[in-house]
């Protein structure tokens, strides 16, 4: 296939739908990783095409949903500071800390300037020499090496005054918290095509083997979704557990080499706290040490933050897929997309958000 409306086509969506009804005889739950795979199931309403007894359930694909309040306070701190301009993706201006948002901040004086790029950060750096910029990364795998450009960009330049707070995730250590935990049954995954496109599958070939559980990875639009589920119900009929690569037109099993080797270069794994679900070992990136001196959490000094959401907000629960957003006492009411009580209502990609967009409350 060539062209997008063709992965939307819904005559090939129930034709799939169908071989789905065909071989599913049993109750399972499938997890879909990316928080962009939510979003295009509640929007095509995906769900409608499965067996009754097919449960989805939504990860914590999402990386301004995981990034911890302590490091949203952090940068809330740095950006009300005079001689600092914070650089940061949209959606993370609203995204709440434990007092107050980026957007706030921003409203009462702080220099918070939107990018697309992370070099976009580093040429603010070059021109205004007398201040310090802070870029705020986050990100998957996926945006990790455009973020590591972005650093040796700044080291050939001979830059002082930029910096990084690193809230880079991985996936793969977050899939074995989730099937570490007793109270989270999978009997499959859908793992997220942009990460395999960058890191390949040799990871989820691990995890496969481990957990004996079937990871497909696939791509965003609803036709790859809807094939993703049917290979994954498909091993299970089958009683097999294996990685397959749904999303074959951007995937591949090595991943993207020269990506992964720029991450490498710049930064190590560590032990990182996930918003609402707690510190998973080596989930995280960070500046390697020859980098240290853009590394804006261990340049800066700060003081106590936060660690905890607001009011009735379950996003914990959301985020690892234990509840479903509408089971949430607060969502649609005193959390809305206006003023969300948590992270997953401000994401584009976040569940709660997809849910009010896509569903409201009473549909």
């Amino acid at each position: 296939m060539k062209y997008i409306d063709e992965y939307r086509n819904q005559e090939l969506i129930k034709a799939v739908s169908d071989k789905i009804h065909d071989i599913s005889t049993r109750k399972i739950s499938i997890m879909e990783i990316c928080g962009g795979q939510t979003h295009t199931i509640l929007k095509y309403n995906l769900e409608e095409f499965l067996p009754a007894h097919l449960t989805l359930i939504h990860g914590p694909g999402c990386p301004v949903c995981v990034t911890p309040v302590n490091f949203i306070d952090k940068a809330i701190e740095l950006s009300m500071r005079e001689d600092v301009i914070l650089t940061s993706y949209g959606d993370m201006l609203r995204v709440p800390g434990s007092t107050k948002n980026l957007l706030t901040a921003r409203a009462n004086g702080a220099d918070i300037r939107l990018v697309y790029s992370p070099l976009d950060s580093v040429k603010i750096a070059k021109s205004y020499p007398e201040k310090k910029v802070v870029f705020f990364a986050i990100g998957f795998e996926t945006t990790a090496p455009a973020n590591a450009r972005a650093v040796l960009e700044a080291d050939k330049l001979n830059l002082n005054n930029y910096f990084m707070i690193c809230s880079h995730m991985l996936v793969p250590p977050a899939i074995v918290a989730l099937l570490s935990n007793t109270q989270i049954k999978l009997d499959g995954i859908l793992a997220a095509g942009h990460v395999c496109t960058v890191m390949g599958l040799s990871e989820y070939e691990i995890l496969s083997d481990k957990y004996h559980i079937p990871i497909v990875a696939t791509g965003f639009e609803p036709l790859d979704i809807m094939n993703a589920i049917y290979l994954t119900v498909k091993q299970i009929a089958e009683k097999r557990c294996e990685v397959e690569n749904q999303y074959s037109r951007t995937v591949t099993k090595e991943g993207n080499i020269k990506a992964k080797e720029i991450i490498d270069k710049v930064f190590i794994k560590e032990d990182r706290e996930w918003r609402g679900i707690g510190t998973i070992i080596n989930s995280g990136l960070r500046l390697r040490d020859e980098y240290k001196k853009y590394d804006a959490l261990i340049n800066f000094n700060f003081e106590k933050t936060g660690r905890i959401e607001k009011g009735n907000c379950i996003a914990g629960e959301i985020l690892q897929g234990l509840k479903k957003p509408d089971k949430c006492s607060s969502y649609g009411k005193e959390c809305k997309p206006e003023h969300p009580l948590g992270a997953p209502m401000v994401s584009s990609e976040g569940a709660c958000a997809a849910y009010y967009r896509y569903r409201r409350i009473n549909n």
